[in-house]
């Protein structure tokens, strides 16, 4: 069955990291009063090369729903056919459009919202944004639910960031939210996390279980209580490339997490 195309018109786009060369892009899609789809999930757009050939690349949502619209993170690759052409004005300018299809894919927060650490690297935080911006919209309820929200962002450079200032002042107005960026190659001048996302999401588990007393490993969920059926208290969200993504899994896995408590998505 052929997938319905949509028109995706650009009505913004701004490099938010000159050093790695990152892009925002706001479209909205023609003909439609609003696009509905579930925080975390992407659209794939389409596009020719310049040998004629049909090039398509997924990439995930970085905003919430908001009318038609919908926000995407993408680094410029050297000699990259798709990511040059959606950052070089002369290719797709403020106006411009591509088709795209989606939305696709089941990296969405589970129901109900529980606990939940957001572990991403790079562009890996596209779907954290829209799982924050849905969480804690600036014009409507909080949906947090009072859960805690820990948001675990991984990268080399502190002008790698992306949308920090963004995070900051939601984790100033909700004190739920936890913001917590952790560089691998930091200046003498960051007062701020060091070293890889693994060893902070460890300190938030073993923390936590402290804190609510409960025992390390956790005990095996009843193996008489179907999959679907199964009840936590606490969720992880990764999205990045597959080294962080196997070695985050295999900390919570030590810890004796269930694996549908962890939720992932890789990019590589």
């Amino acid at each position: 069955m052929a997938r319905e195309l949509f028109t995706a018109r650009l009505l913004r786009k701004e490099c938010i990291s000159e050093s790695s060369q990152c892009y925002h892009f706001v479209f909205s899609v023609e003909d439609h009063e609003s696009f509905p789809f579930a925080p975390g999930q992407f659209m794939s757009a389409l596009a020719q090369d310049p040998n004629g050939k049909q090039q398509t690349r997924a990439y995930s949502i970085a905003s919430a729903p908001h009318a038609n619209q919908f926000e995407l993170c993408v680094n410029r690759v050297d000699n990259g056919f798709f990511s040059n052409h959606l950052a070089d004005l002369t290719d797709l300018p403020p106006g411009g459009a591509i088709q795209v299809h989606g939305p696709h894919g089941h990296f969405t927060l589970r129901e109900p919202v529980t606990d939940s650490i957001l572990i991403s690297t790079g562009t890996g935080i596209a779907p954290m944004r829209g799982f924050a911006q849905w969480l804690f919209p600036k014009d409507g309820p909080d949906r947090s639910q009072g859960k805690d929200i820990w948001m675990v962002y991984g990268t080399r450079h502190e002008t790698e960031l992306y949308y920090r200032e963004e995070f900051e002042e939601l984790a100033a107005r909700h004190p739920n939210f936890h913001y917590l960026p952790t560089l691998s190659r930091a200046g003498e001048d960051w007062k701020g996390l060091r070293g890889y996302v693994q060893e902070h999401v460890a300190r938030i588990v073993e923390e936590r279980a402290a804190r609510l007393g409960l025992t390390l490993p956790t005990p095996e969920p009843d193996p008489a209580i179907p999959a679907a059926e199964l009840k936590f208290d606490i969720h992880a969200y990764i999205c990045g490339l597959n080294n962080m993504v196997a070695g985050v899994r295999e900390c919570l896995a030590g810890y004796g997490w269930h694996r549908k408590q962890i939720v992932f998505e890789r990019y590589d």
